[in-house]
């Protein structure tokens, strides 16, 4: 007898410790399985880890160019997102996200942003615009891009291009120390609409840049870049010969 009550005794010891195990806080459940990182797919929360810092919540702009921008989405096909995005822009705070360049995302996980940027395109919006093309299809001229400045820019950038009463300079150097060519460009065609900047149309009410003039303009800014960008003394070469600073 004495034997049996101590086995039921056990039982029932058992028995409230596996239930309160079960039922203990913060205890999984069985549907919350853990996803490892590589194998996260859903866009909203790859874009707010990786790419909202910069280009703001739901592409809307940041720091960096507003990926939403219907005018950047019409010109910038699914390979030049996927490019950058998966290599990032040497010289610049875009960093390579894909594993193959050094980066934490999957191929899959590249393909997934892609993806949710083009689905905030707007293609209705531009029906009847001409686009300018993304990279430049002939190379530009300083000279001539100097006086595109002055009929397209010099009204909010200043006639130095360093600031005026309606926008910053834009040949700062620490900036252009910050931004490639290319982003120049994106810049100057897409627009900032969420800092007031227009796109390619709006410059001069009627008369939109040419993609010559706008490759002139892009031209004409980057060789305001400094060539050792953040660099605060000048070095002469014989300087560099003595192996001293002056």
């Amino acid at each position: 007898m004495k034997q049996q009550v101590i086995l039921v005794v056990v039982a029932m010891v058992a028995f409230l410790a596996f239930t309160g195990c079960s039922n203990s806080p913060g205890r999984p459940g069985p549907d919350s399985e853990v996803i490892p990182p590589n194998q996260v797919m859903e866009f909203n929360l790859l874009y707010s880890q990786n790419c909202a810092g910069c280009h703001g919540p739901n592409g809307k702009g940041g720091a960096a160019i507003a990926l939403a921008n219907p005018v950047f989405l019409a010109i910038a096909d699914d390979t030049a997102i996927r490019h950058t995005a998966a290599s990032g822009v040497p010289g610049t705070p875009m960093p390579a996200f894909a594993q193959s360049a050094g980066g934490i995302l999957t191929d899959k996980q590249i393909d997934s942003l892609v993806s949710g940027i083009r689905s905030w395109a707007k293609p209705d919006d531009l029906q009847n615009a001409t686009l300018p093309p993304y990279s430049s299809p002939t190379p530009g001229d300083p000279q001539r891009g100097a006086e595109a400045y002055q009929t397209y820019c010099s009204s909010c950038h200043g006639v130095d291009g360093r600031g005026g009463s309606k926008a910053s300079s834009i040949v700062d150097s620490s900036y252009l120390a910050l931004v490639s060519d290319q982003e120049l460009r994106t810049i100057v065609i897409a627009g900032r609409p969420e800092l007031g900047a227009p796109d390619w149309r709006g410059d001069v009410e009627g008369r939109p840049m040419s993609p010559q003039e706008i490759s002139d303009v892009v031209v004409w800014l980057s060789s305001h870049r400094p060539q050792f960008p953040g660099q605060p003394y000048s070095i002469s070469s014989a300087d560099h010969d003595k192996g001293g600073l002056r």
